[in-house]
């Protein structure tokens, strides 16, 4: 049986700035492993010197992990197929990631409100482009307007 679902993204060049960037909004424990401390020895690829090879940020209520795409290819990172979805115990608490991830070089793509389906709901883009949306229960007050 499975024991947890986890989010894991390949980022072009940008992984460890990004890591260190989430660690700071959201907490928890980093670890980094660059292909530098790696053996080498039977490996498809050439990676680029101080590449991600994995990393990974346990944080409370989520894990995200990651490595440096490899190759020369670019891949699209902006989008909106995809996005991790990180529910909070209130509004609050999302407003205040969500501000951090604007803060931090990102831009509003749907502001925090009330959904159609209950609850609340927004989307934030980061500075590298991944896509954040964030969640909370219906039943979270809504915040005082002063």
């Amino acid at each position: 049986m499975a024991r947890a679902l986890a989010t894991y993204i390949s980022l072009p060049g940008t992984t460890a700035e990004a890591m260190h960037h989430w660690h700071e909004i959201f907490g928890g424990e980093l670890n980094i492993m660059t292909y530098d401390d790696v053996p080498m020895e039977g490996m498809p690829f050439e990676p680029h010197p101080g590449a991600v090879a994995h990393a990974t940020l346990d944080f409370p209520g989520g894990s995200i992990a990651g490595s440096d795409v490899v190759d020369d290819k670019t891949y699209p990172i902006r989008d909106t197929a995809y996005s991790f979805l990180l529910t909070t115990q209130n509004a609050d608490e999302a407003r205040g990631y969500m501000a951090q991830l604007i803060d931090g070089g990102g831009s509003e793509a749907m502001p925090f409100e009330q959904a159609p389906w209950g609850g609340w709901y927004g989307q934030v883009f980061d500075q590298f482009g991944v896509m954040w949306a964030f969640s909370c229960d219906e039943d979270s007050p809504r915040p005082q307007l002063i």
